[in-house]
């Protein structure tokens, strides 16, 4: 059985070589909950005999890695969002991958251009809003939440989380940065509080009537509305509804999970064959059914929550050009104080 590096361990890895390894066996460092990715590891496993030792780390695996040095045991990492991706690529930590399987499952939209990272699922960050309060067709855009129509409507996390990050970044890609200015001094007008909480909490605070509209990743919905242990979260969801973005514009603005194989691997080979299996029709369809995302290989159909809401134009600007823009939206953020209550 698999076994789960943590805490003490983890922190050892990060300085140790690894002779207690058997050589081919897969070193990843992970972002995401061991839940959301073993079965995927364990189903790699038996069709291949390469064991996975995963390290789940939330927060500095770049310091992580950086501290190990040359003898930094990682082989993969896997993650959530451009940005923790773009950070990995900017520090120099990722080497380059030449895959004819990544290249046809993986959309280059979804890819960096030198292969130094791969998108393996997507995750729409649409607008959540109130069944009773906002009638269809209100809400259409972005520059929607904007709109003086929307003033004290609109619940956000901080705009200082990488998932904001990455949505005003993509704002800047499309309007520049005077655009995305304006946009983001509208939106802040328009909060009915000050940005808290996470995903969830917005959709709550649509519950209790806060506010009428908020932004969050699409799988929170799917999470929520079949959270048996928790059904004040069904009651959350229950009172939402999930709205695509700028269909008849550039489209639905989208994010990613996605992974890369460290710089200097030792198993590199088999890092490249973990890729490539996570990019394949069977591992897709596990991401899809285990956490609600959407798959990126093409033909691989998504949970029937996910259906349900029925499908929708992604923005087709790629995420690398998106990624430049990150550092610019983490000052814009600052510049228009948009976390700080008015």
């Amino acid at each position: 059985m698999r076994t789960l590096l943590t805490g003490a361990l983890a922190a050892a890895l990060t300085l140790l070589a690894v002779p207690g390894f058997a050589a081919g066996e897969i070193n990843l460092y992970s972002y995401r909950q061991p839940f959301l990715i073993e079965p995927m590891l364990e189903r790699f496993t038996q069709q291949t005999g390469i064991k996975v030792n995963v390290v789940f780390a939330e927060k500095g695996m770049i310091e992580k890695i950086k501290s190990a040095g040359a003898n930094n045991p990682a082989d993969a990492v896997l993650t959530v969002d451009i940005g923790r991706l773009d950070a990995l690529r900017e520090a120099g930590l990722l080497e380059p991958v030449k895959s004819s399987v990544l290249e046809a499952n993986i959309p280059a939209v979804y890819r960096h251009p030198d292969g130094l990272w791969f998108g393996l699922t997507t995750r729409a960050r649409v607008a959540l809003v109130s069944r009773e309060r906002v009638k269809p067709g209100e809400l259409t855009t972005l520059a929607d939440l904007a709109d003086p129509k929307m003033s004290g409507r609109l619940c956000m996390r901080s705009g200082k989380h990488v998932y904001n990050i990455g949505l005003i970044a993509s704002v800047i890609a499309h309007q520049g940065e005077a655009g995305a200015e304006q946009w983001l001094r509208g939106v802040k007008r328009n909060l009915a509080r000050k940005p808290q909480g996470n995903d969830r909490a917005q959709a709550k605070g649509i519950y209790e009537g806060v506010c009428d509209v908020a932004i969050g990743n699409h799988y929170y919905m799917g999470n929520m509305s079949t959270n048996d242990k928790k059904p004040e979260q069904k009651a959350w969801a229950g009172a939402v509804r999930v709205q695509f973005l700028d269909q008849n514009g550039h489209g639905q603005h989208v994010n990613i999970s996605g992974a890369g194989v460290i710089r200097n691997a030792a198993n590199k080979a088999n890092a490249i064959r973990l890729l490539e299996f996570l990019a394949s029709d069977e591992a897709q369809r596990m991401y899809a059914t285990t956490n609600f995302e959407y798959p990126v290989k093409a033909g691989v159909k998504t949970h029937p929550l996910v259906e349900s809401w029925g499908s929708f134009k992604p923005d087709t600007l790629s995420l690398e050009a998106i990624a430049r823009h990150r550092k610019a939206a983490s000052k814009l953020v600052d510049k228009v104080q948009f976390d700080v209550d008015s």
